[in-house]
This record gives C-alpha cells, structure tokens and sequence, in this order.
C-alpha cells in the first residue's frame, strides 16, 4: 500500500508562491514519490542497505520485495532469489530480449540479467566461468539452473547443428531429474544428487557442447524412503505412463501399490506431479538425445528388474539359512537381466569365502540376504545412472578441437538439517562447508583483485574462516572420515558405537565437536548416546550415527559381482565389466571417494570466474504469499549472506566504469552536459566536484569511481529521477536550463541530503536527521488541511488522510466528531485504543510509534485456524488470534505458533494441534519490559511439575494483543511492565530468565549464563 503523498497535485500552499517556489516544491513532490516507491518495494541491490551489518535490516528488505513480487535481489553481483511458489509470468521470450546484451544494474534484478552478464564477460574476456547455485531443498535451485539453460538456448546465435546441441543441453534437465530427483518432506522434485554442467561456447559465442558431473546420489533411497517420501521419479512414471505393451513385457502391473520399494514412504500419489506426462517428456528426451532404441529397451529393463528385486523375500528354511519364497519375481529377474535364475538364485542366498586353496559356498541368513539384496539394488540402480550420465555427455560432447570457451553451472543440494540426520546430511553439510571456504577465498580474492587493478588501497576484511570445520570433518589421521575409514576397514567387530567411542578419544576437547559422554550436563540432555554433534559454520546438527559404517562401506559381495557379470543387458555388461580390477584389497570408502571429487570440484572452479545464485525458501507449507521470518533468518545465516555483504562493503558500496556513470548522471551538471569533451575519467572528475561530493565519499580509480556510502548515491539517483522530467518540458533556452541548473542546485545542497534523510528516517524517532523533515511534514499537512476542511463533519471521507506522523492527531480531532453515529466496530476498536493508551503509555517505550498502527479485530481468519483447532475450541468462542514466535523453555529455539483467545482461555496452537490450553483463571500476569522489544511472558499457575511452565513469546501485534487480552479477562492488572529482567518458570521448581536491554540494533540470543538476552533498538521519545 502506497503513502498518500505529502504534496497533493493541487496543493493549495503553491498558489501563493513564487513560480520558482512552486517549481522547488514541484520537484519536492517528484521526490517524494520516487522515495515513497523504494520504500515500499525495498532497495534491489543489499550493498546499498545503511545498516548494512543488520541481519534485521537485510530480513526486512527481502521481505518487502517478496510482498510486492520482486523475489530476487543483488548483493553486488550475487542475486539472491526468493521462492515465489507461484506463477509470476516474468520468463517470457519477451522478458529475455529486454534483458539481452543489457548493463548488468540499469534494469531491475533477474536471473536473466546475471545469466547475461556472464555470457557477455566470458565473450569480451574469453576467460571461463562458472555459476554456483545453492539453498536448501525446495528453494528453486533445479528452476533456477533451468532458466538459466533456457535464456542460453535463445540469446545465443542458432544453426540447425547449434539447435540440435541446444536441445540436447536442456532436454538433458529432465532425464536427469527423472532418474536422479525424487518428492522429499520439504520438495516434490529435490535432486538427490550434486550436478555440475560445463556449457562449452565458440569464439562466437554459439553454445556448441556440453559435459556432466554428478556428485553423490542418494542410492539408499532406491530400498528405503521417509513416510511422506517417494522413490526416484523414474519408477512412477514407468508403472503410471508406460505403454501397456511395455509393461507386459517387463512383467510390471500398473499400480505402484504392488511394488514394495515405492510404497515405503506411504505416499506414492502426489497431486502436484503428473507422472503419466512426465513419462511422454522423459521417453521424448530420450530420443532426441541419441539414445539408440536398444539403450532405451536394456534401461527399462533394469528400472524394472529393480522392481522385481526389491520385491524378492525371504523364508527361514529348517536350519535357519535364506531361501527365496518367490519365484514368479526370479523369473522376471532373469528375463530382463539376462541372467540364469539358479546363479541368480545362488547369488542372493549365499557368498563365497575363501578357505585356504579353494573357495566355499557360505548359506546367508534371512538378514544377510536382504542386506545383499538390497546392497545390490542400490549398486543396479547407483552404476546405470553414471551410466546414463556418461551417455548424455556423449551425445553433448564437441567434436571439434579448438578452444573454447566455458560457464560452468553448479546445482548443489545445500545444508540439511532434519529431525535425524545421517551419514548422507553429514556428507551434503560437509559439501557446504568446503563451498562456503570457497565462497569467502573466491568474494575476498575477487573484491582484493579488483580494488588492486585499479589502485584503491585494500583494507583487510574480518571475516570467519570455517577452516577448522572443513579440517575436522577431512584431515589426515585426525579427520571423521579417516575416523570413520579406519573403523569400516579394521578387522574384528567395527560397529557404529565404536566408530563413536574412537570419535569421543581422537576428538576430545574440539570446540566444534560434542557426544553425549564428552558434553556438559546441560548439554547432555539434548543428546542421545548415539549421537554427535558439529558446530558447523550455519549452526549445531546432531548426527545419528545408526547406519554409518554400512553406508560408508558401501559393499557388494564380490560373488554377486559376478552374477552380475554374467548378464545380457547391455547396460549391465558395461555398468559391471569383466575387466573391473577385483583384487583382495577393498575399494575407496564413500567418504573418502566423495571428499576426493569435492577436491577435484574445487580445483575446477577455482580455475573460473564465480558468480552465485542464493536460493531462500520462504516457508515449509509451499504457500505463496507467506514470509517465515525464523525460517528466512536461519537460511540467509546458512547461506553466507551477510558475510558476503560484509565484505561487498568492506570499502566502497559502489562502484561504476567512468562511462556508464557519465553517460547516466551527466544532464546532473551544466559542464558534462550535453556532450563532454574530454575523457570519461575527467568529466566524472566534474560532476562529482559540481554535485558536492566529499573527498571521504568517493574514490577515483583507474578506470571506475568507487563510491562510499549508499545515501551518496539515493542523492545523486534521486536528483537524476527529477532531472529526467525536468528535460522533458523545459525548453532548451539558456536563460530556461540556467534556471533548470540553478533549481536543481539548490534541490542537491538542500533537499538531496536533509529531505532524503529526513524521508529515510521518518518512522524512526525524532533525531538530528529527520527533525527538520518531521516539522515540514506536520506545517504541510496543517497549512493543507486549513483550506482543504469539509463541509460537514459527518463527511467522514472528505478529510485528508493525514500522514503517519499525524494521525494521533487527526484520531484526537475526530474523537469528538459525531461518535453517536460511528459504527460499533469503529467505536469498540476505538475505546480499545483508549484501553491500551492506560495500559502503556508513558510506561514502554515504543508505544508511542504504536498509536498510528489502527487496531484489528484479529490477525488471524477463522479460514486460516485448522479445522480441528476450531472444532476443540469452537463452544468456548474466538475472541482474537494473532501469530507468535514461542521461544522453547529450554533452549530458546524459536516456533511458530498461533496464539488464540476465547471467552476462557487462552490456546497455543501448532498447525492442526494444541501445544497448550491456559485458562484465564490460572494466568497469573503478563510481564513485558518498558523497552522498544515486542516480547511478553505470560506466567500461568502450575504446581504439577509434569505440567509446561511460563510462555515465553515474540508478537509484532504486541499492543493490540495485550489490549485485547486486558479486554477479554476483565482485567486491566494483569500487565505488568519491568526493567532490566524477567523470571521465569519453567516447571514447578526450575527457573528461567529473559534479560532486556537497549542497543543499537535489534538482537535475541542465548547468553553465556544461560539467559535469553533480548536487545531493543534505543529510542528517542518523540517531541
């Protein structure tokens, strides 16, 4: 919702000015609207925030753009991309001609204009390049490595040959995420694999090969999925979209329900995921691709001979060995794998041992059976998909020797945290962890780099070196992995306990690194014996160790190995090859061999030129519209943002090449306009020195200016805006662009620096900044309001909206007016103005920037309150309810919750559940503190200790809530406004404590005593 302007069109005061008055105060006007339009859409650009070492500021600057739709937004040339979970319409072939061949800052933020800004470097440069893209599952890291191929396949120049090369790169997307995507908890489409793709371009910039990585697949999957989870996409669309033909002949029915490896996640159905169309687009890609209709036959049989394996069961026999119960899926097996059944048979019942000279057949047990078989699923299915990735890049692969140039794009899972975490999130945090020292080397070098070449004096940057993370997971002897390496190869009994217990003695005494036994009592309770925890640089994950010496090993029999060798599937022949080296000796643990391609990966990309994409979720619930600001907050700390912005800023939050800054802001300056003579250096030189910057403002550098502080700029752009309509009318006389030149002087010395200020800081209290802009606002309004006062006073709408910083005022003047007629609601909400007044005026120091925010008759609709909730409280009827952060009694950690009131109580709601019932007869009182925080503590009576204690809760909505909560109680009391600290109880006979003070940004954290400290931004009281 856009402010009513201070300077209405026909603004009586200019009737009575002098016309150079009415012109100033014209351009006054131009002002206000250009800075009111940045105020509510937020900067584009983070580098340009005042509070730049905010995170507060930086979370509200994200979200104002997200509310409007703009969901991405620049830290220097890192775009940061916000989930919009809707269709935006901004990816039309019309969108990505306005973004070609376009200054990378003239147009609003895109992936387009990052894309091409890098396709235009690598041209002039000739140099490679690589774009990392990274954020949690769900983000939109797959869509976003899509748009990028896509603006590619059409801003580069086209051949019939360059089209096939273009259609091969992108139909690649979705084969690979057929086979390598999958529906988690938090994405219906999450890449359970790392993805790096090189684009390989000519010297004419024409897109003509292209070669694939992938990292880590999530194999486990294959055998075992989350409730809520499904299998690789792949098995679904097969058994929803193949042809009745096809199926018949792989022996499959069409119905996940038979096939027990895709129902395991007790969700094989999922609404947002057309599995029978993406099956036309896979088997579509698939040819375009150049897979041979016999490559095409030998894949589906092995997706199906998984199928039929993972079906395959097994019965105790007399003497308690395995034996197969099944031998319809036998039979399958050995059709489509080209196998004879009684080796396959041989093959999943027993393994060979060695004794002495010879080798003796060993009977499994029921266990080891599903282990082998499973193990050998996973192997199927792990080898045909770098089998498929191969084949890809053999259809991308350029014939053509000459050099060519590279952009590299990185689609990486990015840091997981879950409610158990294993061995696969210990390797995927590690992955980040080594991205994130990349991260910081590569930003430093580059801005080191920059600022060298053109002759500005480098500061150091101090910033967190997560070197002792990335030496704790990787070192030699020392490492988790060599920890865990030596475990999983050590002979005698290795499980996962002891490859805990050899953890807690090689790493005692780590400050990144906790177990049960090594932790403090308090510390203790938050961890299971199983368990290890790591301080990564994003924050805490717990790891179970369940499951890490069989993940890590990774082992299939060798006799099964050679059941597969066997076969006559053609893929299977290559995916296991007679000439495999199968010595004695074990092959490279998972570890080891993922830490060995993430070195491998990092020497790629740091042969290239970085540029970053940060994807952020908003919310779990996929919802549009919806900001989570606890969600938002942990991921931009994950996501290395505000160290980026720290060290973007570390000097000079700006800097342009002399042309494109002369070219933009010469009409700024009689001299430069409009042709200047001489260099561009020289006529920057000019114009700087004319609009009055300070020599600590800028610095010249060999061939761009570097300028300061972000309001340098608001003044210099602000003061462009109004000269573009100014040239627009005025003639071109001397005597009119002497007056033009005169004006805008005087709007550069006067307006530029006190009015932006002034505007900047307006909802903020009185101060030396925007005192003169306050008073100016107020005498407006009054001055308008005196010729402008309707006829009657029942005319309610004919009033002018009075601006923020009078509408106490204006709610004063029309206290009196009529209020026999006023609506009861309007009334009601009223005399609830009048009840929180009591409450808190004088007494908390914020209330005052409170009483221009109208009252609500709830925050929360009954439509957004789940069914079951309402049905619980319904008969005791909804009162009021209003959003919170609950902040755990132990810990602190924030939730998101609904608190509602009734007649009788008061409901803590999560989702569709009540975390807790308080009935207003036990509250004891509402403690907040006089500061600028919006906290509250609501004590309740308990003396049963199994019963929860005290509420510790955050509401934005602080005054409206408190005030109806005195309402509905009766009880005008039951607030209680304190200094300095607040206890509180936990349960009956245990104690907490929230500490409350002023500084100079807003902060909530875990002290060292154990406290939670909540810091308030100080205030002023306003004159």
């Amino acid at each position: 919702s856009i402010e009513i302007c201070l300077f209405p069109p026909c603004a009586p005061l200019e009737r009575h000015m002098h016309p150079r008055g009415q012109r100033c105060s014209r351009i006054l006007r131009e002002m206000e609207c250009s800075l009111t339009a940045r105020d509510r859409v937020g900067l584009q650009d983070f580098v340009l925030l005042d509070a730049y070492t905010s995170e507060t500021a930086f979370l509200d600057n994200l979200r104002k753009r997200f509310h409007e739709n703009l969901i991405y937004t620049y830290i220097g040339t890192l775009l940061v991309s916000v989930n919009p979970y809707k269709e935006l319409g901004i990816y039309t072939k019309k969108q990505m001609d306005v973004y070609m061949g376009v200054n990378f800052f003239e147009l609003p933020p895109h992936i387009f204009a990052l894309a091409d800004n890098v396709y235009r470097t690598m041209i002039s440069e000739t140099n490679n390049h690589f774009i990392l893209i990274s954020g949690e599952s769900g983000a939109g890291k797959t869509e976003a490595s899509k748009k990028i191929l896509q603006f590619y396949a059409v801003s580069c120049p086209s051949t019939r040959l360059l089209d096939n090369v273009r259609d091969r790169l992108l139909l690649s997307n979705p084969v690979l995420e057929a086979f390598g995507n999958a529906k988690t908890l938090k994405n219906d489409n999450s890449s359970r694999f790392g993805k790096y793709m090189d684009i390989q371009f000519d010297h004419r910039g024409a897109a003509v090969g292209g070669h694939i990585l992938s990292y880590l697949l999530e194999k486990s999957r294959v055998v075992h999925q989350n409730h809520g989870e499904r299998n690789f996409h792949v098995f679904y669309q097969l058994v929803e979209g193949g042809e009745d033909d096809l199926l018949r002949w792989l022996g499959l029915q069409r119905s996940c329900q038979n096939y027990r490896c895709l129902v395991k996640g007790d969700c094989a159905k999922v609404t947002s995921i057309n599995d029978k169309n993406d099956w036309k687009t896979v088997r579509k890609a698939l040819s375009i691709i150049e897979f041979s209709e016999s490559d095409i036959e030998h894949l589906f049989a092995i997706i199906a001979s998984v199928l039929h394996l993972g079906n395959v069961q097994f019965d105790a026999n007399i003497r308690g060995y395995a034996s197969l119960s099944n031998s319809n899926e036998l039979h399958w097996l050995s059709k489509l794998l080209g196998i004879q059944t009684h080796v396959l048979q041989e093959g999943l019942t027993h393994r060979k041992i060695e004794a002495k000279a010879e080798e003796v057949l060993s009977p499994f047990t029921t266990e080891h059976a599903i282990y082998a078989r499973d193990a050998l699923a996973k192997a199927i299915y792990g080898r045909t998909f770098n089998w498929l990735v191969n084949k890809i890049n053999e259809s991308l692969a350029n014939k053509d020797s000459s050099r060519k140039t590279v952009i590299g794009l990185l689609d990486i899972y990015g840091f997981e945290v879950f409610h158990v975490n294993s061995f696969e999130q210990f390797c995927i945090n590690y992955c980040n962890e080594k991205l994130q020292q990349l991260f910081i080397q590569l930003t430093l070098k580059s801005e080191q780099e920059e600022y060298e070449m053109e002759g500005i004096e480098w500061e150091p940057v101090p910033y967190f070196n997560n070197k002792i993370i990335c030496d704790l997971v990787e070192e030699k002897h020392r490492g988790i992995i060599s920890v865990l390496d030596e475990e999983c190869l050590r002979p005698g009994e290795a499980t996962d306990l002891t490859f805990l217990e050899k953890l807690e003695e090689t790493l005692n005494g780590h400050p990144h690194f906790v177990t049960h036994k090594l932790a403090d009592q308090k510390t203790r309770k938050t961890l299971e014996r199983g368990d290890f925890r790591l301080l990564h640089y994003a924050g805490e994950v717990t790891y179970s160790v369940k499951g890490f010496l069989d993940k890590n090993n990774d082992l299939l029999y060798r006799n099964i190995k050679d059941v597969m060798r066997q076969s006559q599937n053609n893929i299977i022949k290559l995916c296991f090859p007679k000439t495999e080296p199968d010595t004695k000796r074990r092959p490279e643990t998972v570890a080891t061999q993922f830490k060995s391609s993430l070195a491998g990966l990092t020497d790629i990309l740091m042969s290239k030129e970085p540029w970053y994409v940060r994807c952020v979720k908003p919310n779990s619930g996929k919802q549009p519209g919806r900001f989570d600001d606890v969600m938002v907050r942990h991921q931009v700390k994950y996501l290395g943002l505000m160290e980026h912005l720290r060290v973007r800023r570390a000097g000079f939050a700006y800097r342009r090449r002399y042309e494109v800054f002369l070219q933009r802001y010469k009409p700024l300056c009689p001299d430069t306009w409009p042709n200047w003579k001489g260099t561009a250096a020289e006529g920057v030189q000019r114009l700087v020195k004319h609009l009055g910057y300070k020599p600590d403002e800028y610095k010249m550098g060999r061939t761009k200016i570097f300028i300061r502080h972000p309001r340098t700029l608001f003044a210099t752009e602000d003061a462009f805006d109004v000269c573009k309509h100014q040239l627009g009318t005025a003639n071109k006389t001397p005597a009119r662009l002497l007056t033009f030149f005169l004006i805008l002087e005087i709007k550069l010395s006067f307006c530029s620096l006190k009015f932006i200020k002034g505007f900047m800081t307006r909802n903020q209290p009185a101060c030396m900044d925007n005192s003169e802009y306050l008073a100016f606002v107020r005498q407006n309004y009054l001055t308008r309001l005196k010729d402008n006062l309707p006829k009657s006073i029942l005319q309610r709408n004919a009033w002018l909206t009075a601006p923020p910083i009078m509408q106490e005022v204006q709610r004063s003047v029309t206290k009196h007016l009529g209020t026999s007629q006023m609506p009861l609601s309007s009334w009601f909400i009223l005399q609830l103005k009048a009840t929180a007044s009591s409450l808190f005026r004088g007494r908390k120091e914020n209330y005052p920037f409170s009483v221009a925010r109208p009252f609500a008759d709830t925050r929360i609709s009954e439509q957004d309150i789940n069914i079951k909730v309402l049905q619980t409280i319904c008969q005791e009827g909804v009162k009021y309810s209003v959003p919170v952060i609950k902040y755990d009694r132990n810990g602190f950690r924030p939730r998101f919750r609904q608190l509602i009131f009734t007649q009788v109580a008061a409901y803590l709601v999560e989702e569709g559940k009540v975390k807790q019932r308080m009935e207003f007869s036990s509250l004891r009182g509402v403690s907040v503190s006089n500061l600028s925080d919006n906290f509250l503590i609501l004590h309740i009576a308990c003396d049963d200790v199994k019963q929860k204690g005290d509420l510790v809760l955050q509401c934005d909505y602080l005054f409206e809530a408190l005030t109806r909560l005195s309402v509905v109680t009766n009880n005008k009391n039951l607030v209680k406004i304190v200094q300095g600290s607040v206890r509180f109880d936990i349960q009956p006979g245990r104690e907490g404590f929230v500490d409350f003070k002023s500084g100079s940004e807003s902060m909530v954290y875990r002290a060292k005593n154990g406290h939670l400290m909540v810091v308030s931004r100080e205030m002023r009281e306003i004159n």
